[in-house]
């Protein structure tokens, strides 16, 4: 039947597609035309039969016998390998009884023992021990791939007898202590002997795991058997027992009854049968009356026995336990060989007719497959068109539609079968058909939504405007400090909220109404956008570049910055600043703002760079991180490349702006120097010098703004001066005439150039005052001093003179200068001072 093809390129592999699909005329059902047989009469035809014969036959039955096959064929070989295991257990027990023996004769004999004697007399031993090893390995090889238990416990055999033929050594020259050398024998007999208990047939073979237990439990008996022998005998040949010897001895003999105990219980008859007369043979009689003399009688003594006596003796009743050994290990051998055929006879058996109904079924299914498969392919081609082209471009139009929502269009099914394939298809196109409704209804609300996200915006602006309006107004009457400064906070916020008023514009997709049309330097606007953040002191202008960025897009740009430098000064300690710095690069420049904050774990800010890579839709997550969304959404519209990257302390925010952002420099509209006429006044900002959020303005050569002298001093220590909030409009829009009628900095035709003043008068030699208050300070008469600069359009009005009493100046004064050391308590250590320094009265920078 037709299935996925492979490919590497899913596009193109749909683009192939789209030729296969194909319109099915409409016609009547036909009983004879297996297109048209009903969906479940195609699938009890198609896959009833094979699943049934594959998954019945094949799949439980083939499974489950090749794997007892192979199962019980290992077994075969790990039960028929047990030969060779206790061939090589045999030779290990001759050569450690032997030296058990030896090493009793050269204790006895001290060191004038003969050793060369032991070593012909277990030479022979040792090569016999050697020969049976070299055979368990070469009957191993097959078993290379075993499970990993038996691979492990040959392993420990090897190593074990590593250890015997390195103990050898030691025996002639008895450096070492009989238990010593013994103990490295035993390990060596219990590690075959755990290789011997191995083999495991399943849990479903109770019979072959009792064949496996009569073997091993009748080789314990033996090994035991072969340990008494050998205590024994380096007792007879040492002449006594040691001081351990009868403790050992009986410890021994418990544990040869209870395996013999465990062998009767497990053994068949017959074999029970054969160890008894095995038992009753007179060289096995005379052993055992040999080794009862050894126990101990009453008060006697254990009778030593005599060496050569006690060896023919203990190795005729071994030889005896061998053969019976081997009797049962080739029970349980043949056993295990019968059951591996019986079951490969079976396993052959079942596989020959699983292939035969397999091959009946697949006939069967091929010829109603190859009518199921033209349907399912027609279906699949125009279920990944739907999927993969029109559900997602249909979506994508509707998302990004500005206008009245379009009609679009759905094709109808490609599946014209009566058979439940054709109903199929026309359900999913019934399902196509609804999710397109659904998205018109959303991209309907969605534009309802939007439009009343604009609307709320932009009465929000028009209160906020207003509102702004009314602070400038209360800021130029007030003379009071404290109450200026809150004045100062409250022009801040709402100039904060008409930036939320903006990020809510571009949550509803609208843009913002701030445009400029001539070029703005890139200094003004990045001092425009610090004074858009409640934390514009902390803001640390570097180096800017003498570049100018086009006035469509300055307003988006502020924005973009403020939000950049809102979250820098949001996750950075109170105590640190935030550095600005700006450079050309190429045809563009690169904006930097760097912080000394918390910073952002890797994936963090990986995911934060994909979201400003790729702008993501307007939802709830969009609104709990308004500022990442809107900066995203701002950069892609203006196409600047937005990027966060961890710095040494903090975060490094890089802005991107491309060469079609930047535009030279626009002629002046008005300089507050005069042109022609008179001389131009020293006491206002030179051009190109704008205020800086935390830093007091510099007047021309002279003292910052508010350094007033004190009485008494020629000299003051400068002061840090109280911040006060700019605003955007403040820096970016020039100075205009009040007589101009224009758009304000907000409208979109930008400022109306007004005429330059013809003469800029000097300002008053004496400043002008309210009087003082109660704190003795004298009280600012608003825009006094600036009249005559900021408003050329205004009529003169002459101030009001009083010649200044002496006396009154001189405790005015005093009054100032004990205010001035109170702040300079209460501030902080940073003073602001600007580029050019200030200057002493006496010229000292």
């Amino acid at each position: 039947m037709a299935g996925p093809e492979p490919s590497d390129d899913g596009v193109s592999q749909h683009r192939r597609r789209r030729f296969d699909v194909r319109v099915v005329p409409h016609r009547r059902r036909s009983p004879f035309r297996l297109r048209d047989w009903r969906m479940r009469t195609k699938l009890v035809t198609v896959l009833v039969i094979p699943s049934v014969a594959f998954l019945v036959l094949a799949g439980v039955q083939t499974h489950t016998l090749v794997g007892r096959t192979t199962a019980l064929g290992d077994f075969a070989r790990q039960v028929g390998i047990g030969r060779e295991i206790v061939a090589l257990v045999h030779q290990l027990q001759q050569e450690r009884d032997r030296a058990a023996g030896e090493l009793g004769e050269l204790r006895r004999g001290g060191a004038g023992g003969d050793r060369d004697a032991a070593v012909m007399v277990l030479k022979p031993l040792q090569g016999a021990t050697d020969q049976a090893l070299r055979d368990l390995r070469r009957a191993a090889e097959p078993l290379a791939d075993a499970d990993a238990s038996w691979r492990v416990a040959y392993s420990e055999v090897l190593e074990a007898y590593d250890q015997v033929a390195y103990i050898r050594a030691a025996i002639p020259p008895a450096v070492l202590g009989s238990d010593t050398i013994l103990s490295n024998y035993h390990r060596a007999v219990d590690a075959l002997l755990r290789l011997l208990a191995e083999p495991s047939p399943g849990e479903d073979r109770p019979a072959l795991s009792d064949a496996v237990l009569r073997y091993v439990q009748l080789a314990r008996v033996k090994e035991l058997s072969s340990r008494v022998r050998a205590q024994l005998y380096e007792a007879a040949r040492a002449g006594r027992y040691g001081v351990e010897d009868q403790v050992v001895l009986t410890d021994l003999r418990a544990q040869q009854l209870t395996a013999l105990g465990a062998f009767r219980v497990v053994a068949t008859a017959e074999q029970v049968r054969r160890y008894d007369e095995t038992s009753v043979d007179q060289a096995f009689q005379a052993a055992t009356r040999l080794e009862e003399q050894s126990l101990p009688t009453g008060v006697a003594a254990p009778t030593v026995l005599p060496a050569p006596q006690w060896w023919a003796a203990g190795e005729q009743r071994q030889e005896l336990l061998r053969r019976i050994e081997a009797s049962v290990l080739d029970d349980a051998v043949r056993q295990a060989d019968e059951a591996s055929a019986t079951q490969l006879r079976s396993t052959l058996l079942v596989v020959g007719s699983i292939l035969t109904v397999l091959l009946v079924a697949l006939l069967i299914s091929v010829l109603v497959g190859r009518s199921i498969a033209r349907s399912m392919r027609l279906l699949r081609g125009q279920a990944l068109r739907i999927a993969q082209l029109e559900l997602p471009d249909a979506l994508d139009r509707l998302r990004t539609v500005t206008g009245g929502v379009p009609a679009i269009e759905v094709a109808p099914a490609v599946v014209r079968s009566l058979d439940e394939i054709g109903e199929l298809a026309e359900a999913f196109v019934a399902v196509h058909r609804s999710a397109v409704n659904v998205a018109v209804e959303q991209a309907t609300t969605r534009r309802n939504v939007n439009a009343m996200f604009v609307n709320l915006a932009r009465r929000s602006q028009v209160l906020v405007e207003r509102q702004l309006e009314l602070l400038d107004d209360l800021e130029r009457e007030e003379s009071d400090p404290d109450q200026l400064e809150n004045l100062f906070k409250l022009d801040h916020l709402a100039a904060r909220m008409r930036r939320n008023d903006d990020s809510l514009l571009v949550l509803a997709g609208s843009e913002s109404t701030r445009r400029w049309n001539r070029p703005v330097g890139l200094g003004a606007m990045l001092l425009a956008a610090s004074a858009e953040i409640e934390q514009y002191q902390r803001v640390r202008h570097g180096a800017v570049a003498d570049l100018h960025v086009v006035g469509h897009a300055v307003g988006e740009l502020v924005h973009v910055l403020a939000e950049l430098l809102e979250n820098a000064t949001s996750f950075s300690r109170p105590d640190t600043v935030v550095a600005v710095t700006a450079r050309a690069e190429g045809a563009g420049a690169v904006i930097e703002i760097s912080d000394q904050g918390l910073g952002m774990s890797p994936a963090a800010l990986a995911e934060a760079n994909a979201v400003l890579a790729t702008p993501p839709a307007a939802d709830v997550a969009a609104v709990e991180r308004m500022g990442l969304f809107v900066v995203s959404h701002l950069a892609a519209r203006l196409g600047v490349e937005v990027r966060l990257d961890g710095g040494e302390d903090g975060l490094v925010a890089r802005v991107r702006l491309p060469g079609d952002l930047l535009a030279e420099a626009p002629a002046p509209t008005r300089m507050l120097t005069a042109s022609a006429g008179g001389a131009a006044w020293d006491g206002g900002p030179p051009p190109g010098e704008l205020p800086v959020a935390g830093r007091p303005p510099v007047w021309g050569g002279g003292r910052p703004a508010r350094e007033l002298p004190a009485a008494g001093r020629s000299d003051l220590p400068p002061r840090q001066a109280r911040s006060v909030p700019v605003r955007a409009e403040d820096v970016l829009a020039p100075a205009r005439p009040p007589a101009s009628t224009g758009g304000g900095w907000w409208s979109r035709q930008g400022p109306a150039p007004g005429p330059a003043p013809q003469t800029s008068p000097t300002p008053p030699a004496v400043p002008v005052t309210g009087g003082t208050n109660e704190r003795g300070l004298p009280v600012r008469v608003p825009m006094a001093q600036l009249s005559t600069v900021t408003r050329p359009g205004r009529p003169e009005q002459p101030a009001v003179r009083h010649d200044p009493d002496p006396e009154a100046v001189g405790g005015m004064l005093s009054r100032l200068y004990s205010g001035v050391r109170r702040a300079e308590a209460e501030d902080t250590t940073e003073i602001s001072t600007p580029p050019g320094g200030v200057r002493t009265e006496g010229g000292q920078r």
